[in-house]
């Protein structure tokens, strides 16, 4: 690759949510508008993680569809020449690279990561593909050469693993095979993370929404009926202050509302904000946002069945190809390094 590439996630498995679509989807489209002209964008399917944790496996491959239908739908150009489209388990390269790096990494390292010991916490048995994937997250990164891997607070240890790696690799082979990530503060300011919506449960507003909520009325699915999501957004829960404010502590679900006013409308924050501030009907800002919301969703499905289901696919298999191509160099000389070829 002649570019700098920046590298991102396009999940498979699960429906996907109103706080998928402010908080992800729409960073994604917008860093493929604003960089695709002098960067190599990789935007990969992950779908070999998803089975790190239980899920129906039935529904795995139309799930990676239907999504990638739903970015598409969202702005995702899949004509752009700079951008790669494809699937993690269509490049074989990406296991055989881990099982290299797992014999370079230490035990106590993936011991050490947080969504590891948060998400075996809840499960009764525990894989181990669970604590195995970042491993196969720095594969994801390093058979790129990536610079740029865009992710939020969750993912960081992650990355920095990756970036350890690619650093332990280099000094011990003396050759800079893998190109160093930048560190996560940069990686947040080049992406402009730190202004990221994040959307919470219109139920529990101190938690994010998720098709995991026990209670689904707080959770906005893009497949939900648009008129029985408005019913949602007219039963968030708010509080008994009276009146409004943009308070993400002491009013989380009068902020919340404000948040999805802000980013369904189009307009900043801060004027969303200035708009609403002081005022003391809840049920206007409720209405508000539920017009908002029907709306929103009436006009995506309506651009979702749009999409051209062979256009999607023969973009996936012409840019495997390509990626194939770049990743098995890559495998290859790390290959050669570690005494596998010649």
């Amino acid at each position: 690759m002649t570019k700098p590439v920046i590298l991102t996630g396009i999940r498979s498995n699960s429906d996907l949510t109103l706080g998928n679509y402010l908080g992800a989807i729409l960073p994604l489209i917008k860093l493929q508008s604003k960089h695709s002209k002098d960067y190599q964008i990789n935007m990969f399917v992950p779908d070999l993680h998803s089975f790190t944790t239980p899920i129906d496996h039935n529904n795995l491959y139309g799930n990676t569809i239907s999504n990638l239908k739903i970015f598409t739908a969202a702005g995702l150009d899949i004509h752009n020449t700079g951008s790669l489209i494809y699937r993690q388990s269509f490049v074989p390269a990406h296991s055989e690279l881990t099982w290299i790096l797992d014999c370079f990494v230490h035990f106590g390292e993936l011991s050490r990561m947080i969504q590891f010991k948060e998400k075996s916490a809840s499960l009764s048995s525990v894989s181990a593909g669970l604590f195995n994937y970042p491993v196969l997250m720095a594969a994801d990164i390093l058979l790129y050469d990536a610079k740029y891997v865009p992710v939020g607070e969750d993912q960081r240890q992650h990355l920095e693993l990756s970036r350890d790696i690619a650093i332990r690799f280099n000094h011990q082979f003396n050759r800079d095979i893998f190109v160093v990530p930048e560190p996560w503060d940069e990686q947040l300011k080049f992406a402009d993370l730190s202004s990221g919506a994040r959307i919470k449960s219109l139920k529990n507003p101190k938690m994010k929404m998720s098709k995991s909520i026990s209670d689904p009325t707080g959770t906005i699915l893009l497949n939900d009926d648009p008129k029985t999501a408005a019913n949602k957004v007219l039963g968030a829960t708010t509080d008994s202050v009276g009146i409004i404010n943009f308070d993400l502590v002491k009013q989380p679900g009068i902020a919340n509302l404000l948040q999805i006013i802000a980013l369904l409308s189009g307009e900043p924050l801060n004027s969303t904000i200035a708009k609403w501030q002081g005022q003391t009907s809840y049920r206007q800002l409720k209405e508000t946002a539920a017009q908002l919301v029907e709306a929103f969703l009436s006009e995506l499905q309506t651009k979702i069945q749009a999409v051209s289901e062979s256009d999607l696919l023969a973009k996936l298999q012409g840019d495997e190809i390509e990626v194939n191509k770049i990743a098995n160099t890559k495998l290859y000389q790390v290959q050669q390094l570690v005494g596998l070829r010649n």
